[in-house]
């Protein structure tokens, strides 16, 4: 049964379709013995998340691999699921789950300019698909790859010093 409302100038009342979601989690790690609990620590905290704000999630994706480079399997699976329209939202921990490289970063934002990707939540960041929220989004996948660029310099730089350090304590 059709709910129509008759009146002047009223339009039949057409139900809004609901957004559905996937559940992104990522762990930079693929070590095994590294980061053990923080694919599942995301799952309980955003199905939780998902639940309190009646969010239809129709999958789960996760996967244990560096975001510091485009071509990650599940992801790049999990926007051609987009692109195909199986959900229209991401649930995620924070944009650095998604996107620590500029060419992941840039795919979610083109696919949001596009409306292929209606709605992100993150229960740590809030995000609208406006322009000052796209410019927010952007911001939080550059801050990411900063902190992913700084923090290789900074090893690089304990790696050079290394040697330095082991002659000058050797000294008699």
């Amino acid at each position: 049964m059709k709910l129509q409302i008759v009146g002047v100038g009223a339009e039949p009342f057409q139900p809004k379709a609901m957004t559905k979601y996937f559940i992104y989690c990522r762990k930079s790690s693929e070590d095994e013995e590294r980061q053990i609990l923080s694919i599942e620590a995301q799952l309980t905290e955003l199905r939780e998340f998902a639940k309190q704000n009646s969010l239809f999630v129709v999958r789960e994706f996760y996967e244990s691999k560096t975001a510091k480079e485009p071509g990650r399997g599940v992801f790049n699976e999990m926007l051609g699921e987009i692109e195909k329209g199986t959900a229209q939202g991401i649930l995620a921990w924070n944009p650095d789950r998604l996107a620590r490289n500029s060419v992941d970063g840039g795919r979610v934002i083109y696919l949001v300019d596009t409306g292929k990707i209606t709605t992100l939540k993150f229960p740590t960041f809030w995000f609208e698909p406006t322009p000052q929220g796209k410019f927010m989004l952007s911001v939080a996948f550059g801050q990411a790859k900063y902190y992913t660029d700084n923090l290789r310099e900074n090893i690089l730089r304990g790696i050079r010093q290394k040697p330095l350090s082991d002659i000058s304590t050797n000294r008699g």
